[in-house]
C-alpha cells in the first residue's frame, strides 16, 4: 500500500513541476506582439440622416381581371421568364362566347337591314331628283336609312365590348419580365380585382423608403445616398428622384424614392435596407466612426483593443449606435482623442505585450 501512495504522490508532484514550468515557459516567450492602430479623424466623419426602406422593381405589375369566372390554364410559375403578350392566365369564358355569338349574329341581322334600307334610300333618292317622290317619302326613307346605319354601328361596338372583355378573360404579360408571384391555380375562382399573377423586369431596382416628418426638411430630390443592404452586407450607391409632399396616407413618414447604381450585388426585390442621406451642416461633427472589422464581441458585447502607456493591450467595451456602410457609431467607451488597434499580428488578449507597426 506504501508503495502504491509513493508512487501517486510522485506522479502529482511531477505533473505539479511541469505546469508550472509551461506557465513559466509561456511567460518567457510573451513577446510583443505587432499591431497597428488607427485615430478617430472627426472631421472625415460626416452625419447622416438614416431612413429603412424596401427594395422594389422599378418595373413591376399585379395583374387582375375585370370578370368572374373559373381558372382553367395557368401556364406559368414563379421564376419564370416571360415575353411580351404571352398567356399567363386563362378565365372560363363560355358566357363570353355566348355572348359573342349573340353580337355575331346581331352585326348579320343588322348588316342584311341596313343593306336593304340603302337600296331603298339610293332609289328615292334618285326619284326624289326627278320630282317622282314627294319630301315626305324621302324624308321617312332617309330616316329608316339613317336608323338602320346607327343599329349597324351599335351592333360593332358591342362586338368591340365584348372582344374588351376576352382580354380579361386571357392575362397576358404588359411586358418581358419574371413572374414573381402567382396567387391562383385551376379550378379557383377568379374574382374583379383580385391579384393573379405579379410580375416584374429584373435588374433596375430603386428603395421606398420611409422619412419622419421631424427629418423630411433635410432630404432633397438629386441628393446621392448610399444604400446599405443588411442582408448581403453591401452598400450600393443611389440618387433620391422622388420626394412626398404628404404624410396623409402613410402614417406620419414621408415616402422617398431613390434610384439604385447599376451593380453587381445580388440584390432582389423586397430586401429591407438603411438609405443613409447625408446631411449639409456648418457644425463640426463629434459623431465617433469605427470600422467593423475592428470590433470584438463576444456574445452580445462588443469591443475593442486600446493600447496603454506600457504598450499592452486593454479590451474597451463600447455601447454601439448606427450603421453607416462598413462602419458603426459608437456613443460610449471610446472617444474621439484614443487610438485603437485595428490588426495584429497574432492573437490578442487583455494585457498582451504589443509593439505599434
Amino acid at each position: 500500500m506504501k508503495t502504491k501512495y509513493t508512487i501517486a504522490f510522485l506522479t502529482l508532484t511531477f505533473l505539479a513541476t511541469s505546469c508550472g514550468s509551461e506557465e513559466k515557459k509561456l511567460v518567457a516567450d510573451n513577446t510583443p506582439i505587432s499591431v497597428k492602430v488607427s485615430s478617430i479623424n472627426e472631421n472625415s466623419n460626416s452625419p447622416f440622416l438614416t431612413a429603412s426602406g424596401t427594395i422594389q422593381a422599378v418595373k413591376s405589375a399585379n395583374l387582375s381581371t375585370r370578370m368572374m369566372g373559373f381558372v382553367t390554364n395557368t401556364p406559368v410559375n414563379v421564376g419564370d421568364r416571360v415575353k411580351t403578350g404571352q398567356l399567363l392566365v386563362a378565365i372560363n369564358n363560355s358566357d363570353l362566347q355566348a355572348k359573342l355569338s349573340q353580337v355575331n349574329a346581331g352585326i348579320s341581322e343588322a348588316t342584311a337591314a341596313f343593306t336593304n334600307t340603302e337600296k331603298d334610300y339610293n332609289r328615292f333618292k334618285n326619284l326624289f331628283a326627278q320630282h317622282s317622290a314627294s319630301q315626305k317619302e324621302f324624308d321617312d326613307i332617309t330616316a329608316h336609312y339613317n336608323m338602320a346605319k346607327a343599329r349597324l354601328e351599335g351592333a360593332k361596338q358591342m362586338k368591340n365590348e365584348v372582344d374588351a372583355q376576352f382580354a380579361y378573360a386571357n392575362i397576358r404579360a404588359p411586358f418581358d419580365g419574371v413572374i414573381t408571384g402567382k396567387f391562383v391555380k385551376n379550378g379557383d375562382m377568379a374574382n374583379p380585382g383580385m391579384p393573379l399573377i405579379a410580375m416584374e423586369t429584373p435588374g433596375n431596382f430603386e428603395v421606398m423608403a420611409s422619412v419622419p416628418e421631424s427629418d423630411i426638411s433635410k432630404v432633397n430630390s438629386g441628393t446621392s445616398v448610399n444604400v446599405l443592404v443588411k442582408s448581403i452586407d453591401k452598400t450600393v450607391e443611389g440618387k433620391v428622384t422622388e420626394v412626398s409632399s404628404s404624410a396623409k396616407n402613410t402614417g406620419g413618414q414621408y415616402l422617398v424614392k431613390v434610384a439604385l447604381n447599376k451593380t453587381d450585388a445580388a440584390i432582389l426585390s423586397g430586401m429591407f435596407v438603411t438609405v443613409q442621406f447625408p446631411i449639409k451642416t456648418q457644425e463640426k461633427s463629434d459623431m465617433v466612426l469605427i470600422p467593423k472589422t475592428a470590433l470584438v464581441s463576444k456574445g452580445q458585447l462588443f469591443g475593442v483593443y486600446t493600447v496603454s502607456e506600457s504598450n499592452t493591450a486593454i479590451l474597451r467595451w463600447l455601447r454601439l449606435g448606427r450603421t453607416f456602410g462598413d462602419q458603426v457609431e459608437v456613443l460610449s467607451g471610446l472617444s474621439s482623442t484614443e487610438g485603437y488597434i485595428i490588426s495584429a499580428d497574432g492573437k490578442l488578449f487583455n494585457g498582451a505585450k504589443v509593439s505599434i507597426q
